[in-house]
């Protein structure tokens, strides 16, 4: 038969009132599903063709009756060829629609597999290991996924992974005791209802402890490897929940190996400058889990948190004796030490700080709002040897809640924190005077340093709050390697890029305050005073011993001595007046203290947010 042919051989075999129902291609008849007779709907198989070893349905093209079958299975049809004829015909039987209708669909295998398969993850069918996280007071790891992402529906890498173990054990007993090979891998909506869709996207790995102590498995660094790499293609932030005691030596499907070609800290690493890395502690954390907690930007930690580069059985196995998890690094050493950036309660708490935290990284927001500014006014005492809070004076000035303090039990003398004016987010540096009086100590300068890199490598402008009488000194604070610890804010100061303002509070004098100004009082995008604003080489009353140490100790008088050292000093404050120190050009104005949000917004408005010429960029953000 050739093709030519085939609509006369057909038309010539149709019954009157019928449709042809033909070859869609050439290939083999597998099979008729239909016998002469019956009721064939619309969509209805009615055959199944094979072609290069694949199967095609022919469907009904309208309703009604199949009167003529034209080819058998096993027939080798061409293209066109007449298979049946349906005649059509209105073949509605209301008694059979609504039965079919009241009958709960089912389930084809395969899809029942897997959605078996996916229900043995979830929580509900592990209620042993729930209840063992609810007896030490934590969540489960799926449970922080649903509150990080607020119940909005995420993608899940990986979720069928189980522990290379299928040498030691059954596939039954790994996918109960190995759900996912002890880590969830996802990409979902972060803080989506503040930020928008598009900005909100995050790379999420929680280590499930309730698996093998949230160890390191074989599958678990490939899973991890992807989502990392998937992060680096994208530019998504990552948030880890790093709970977990390290390595898996129990892990034997595969060769034998010293598992040191692992890429996971690599790219980890590799990832720091280039998105946001948050890192999420309850519990314990140790060797390889600790190693990525202590790689990421911020570290975000609860009270019952104990971190350490290595565990009980590392530190016993070393011959360095026997403890207790909870006697390695508690969290509140590692939160007077540096080693956690934000110290919370529980995990409840620990996944609002990550998304607060993040969402400085996520850009500005519409709405905001801010304290009555005029109170700013009576922020710093008027007696300017009276210490003040600081922390007071930043929550009036940034905008309402929008403040989050970065090692607050760390370099106490220095604050460093996240905050936002007008919705805009910025870092903020300011000096403590409740401590040293705000005297610039190794431990304050490097945690500011650090910091200043944190904001550069994200394009976080930068507002530095001055009250300083400089770098403090002594032999005891030289043990601490002051000089080279102090420096490091010169020349990460010198470096940034970003928008860098300053703001002085009440003291500005010598080096401290030049670091505090990104190293000269010319780098600033602005620098102002408060009307409180004292400035000199030095602090005041010891430039005075220094300078009038002869005509001080020519009076034997006491009281005559005390009298012309405070004649001087009071000389030396006038003359450092804030006021007068503007008049000299030496800073850009003196402000009312209520404006300073004015200036804030102006300065990062438009061409005033560039500091006017390119700097080399720090991709790197140090741990430390």
């Amino acid at each position: 038969m050739t093709r030519e042919s085939t609509p006369a051989r057909v038309a010539s075999t149709i019954p009157s009132g019928a449709t042809a129902v033909v070859a869609p291609v050439t290939g083999t008849l597998v099979s008729i599903d239909v016998r002469i007779g019956d009721v064939v709907r619309r969509g209805q198989a009615l055959a199944v063709l094979e072609v290069m070893k694949m199967e095609q349905v022919v469907e009904a093209q309208i309703s009604g009756y199949v009167r003529v079958i034209a080819a058998a299975p096993g027939a080798v049809v061409e293209e066109g060829a007449l298979l049946l004829c349906v005649e059509a015909a209105d073949v509605t039987d209301v008694a059979m629609e609504e039965g079919r209708s009241s009958q709960a669909p089912t389930l084809r295998p395969d899809l029942a597999e897997v959605l078996a398969r996916r229900a043995e993850l979830f929580d509900e069918a592990r209620p042993e290991a729930v209840e063992k996280r609810r007896a030490r007071g934590q969540r489960t790891a799926r449970e922080n996924l649903e509150d990080l992402f607020e119940g909005a529906d995420y993608l899940e890498y990986g979720g069928f992974a189980l522990a290379a173990q299928r040498q030691r054990r059954s596939l039954e007993e790994l996918r109960r005791i190995s759900p996912a090979d002890g880590i969830l891998t996802a990409i979902g909506p972060v803080n989506r209802a503040l930020v928008g869709e598009e900005r909100s996207r995050c790379a999420v790995l929680a280590y499930d402890y309730t698996v093998m102590a949230g160890t390191q498995g074989y599958y678990n660094h490939l899973k991890t490897d992807r989502l990392l790499e998937l992060a680096e293609r994208q530019g998504l932030p990552i948030i880890l929940f790093a709970e977990g005691g390290g390595g898996r030596p129990g892990d034997v499907d595969l060769p034998p190996s010293s598992g040191l070609t692992v890429p996971t800290f690599a790219t980890y690493a590799r990832l720091s400058g280039l998105v946001p890395r948050i890192g999420i502690v309850s519990g314990y954390c140790f060797a390889g889990n600790a190693a990525l907690l202590g790689s990421s930007d911020v570290v975000i930690a609860t009270r019952n948190a104990n971190i350490g580069m290595g565990g009980p059985a590392m530190i016993e196995g070393g011959g360095l004796g026997s403890f207790r998890p909870e006697e390695i690094g508690p969290a509140s050493t590692q939160a007077a030490n540096g080693v956690i950036d934000v110290l919370v309660d529980d995990e409840r708490a620990a996944v609002a700080a990550a998304k607060k935290y993040l969402s400085y990284f996520q850009g500005s927001l519409v709405l905001w709002t801010c304290a009555d500014q005029r109170a700013l006014r009576a922020a710093i005492p008027e007696n300017r040897l009276r210490i003040y809070d600081v922390r007071r004076v930043i929550d009036l000035l940034a905008d309402t809640d929008s403040v989050l303090e970065l090692r607050p039990g760390y370099g106490i003398g220095m604050i460093t924190a996240l905050a936002r004016i007008e919705g805009r987010p910025l870092g903020l540096l300011a000096n403590n005077p409740a401590h040293l009086s705000g005297a610039i100590d190794a431990e304050g300068a490097e945690k500011a340093a650090r910091f200043l890199k944190l904001c550069d490598a994200f394009e976080l402008p930068i507002l530095s709050l001055c009250d300083t009488p400089g770098f403090m000194v002594g032999p005891e604070i030289e043990k601490t390697a002051q000089v080279p610890r102090v420096s490091s804010l010169f020349v990460t100061g010198g470096n940034v890029s970003v928008p860098f303002l300053c703001v002085v509070l009440r003291k500005g004098y010598g080096l401290g305050a030049q670091a505090m100004a990104a190293g000269s009082f010319r780098e600033p995008v602005f620098i102002v005073s408060w009307p409180t604003g004292e400035f000199g080489p030095m602090g005041l009353e010891g430039a005075v011993r220094l300078g009038f140490r002869r005509e001080l100790e020519a009076l034997e008088d006491p009281a005559e001595r005390q009298a012309l050292y405070e004649k001087l000093v009071a000389a030396s404050y006038a003359r450092g007046k804030a006021i007068h120190t503007a008049e000299a050009l030496d800073i850009d104005a003196v402000i009312d203290p209520s404006e300073t949000r004015q200036w804030i917004v102006g300065a990062l408005s438009g061409a005033g947010a560039s500091r006017g010429r390119r700097r080399r960029k720090r991709r790197v953000v140090d741990p430390w």
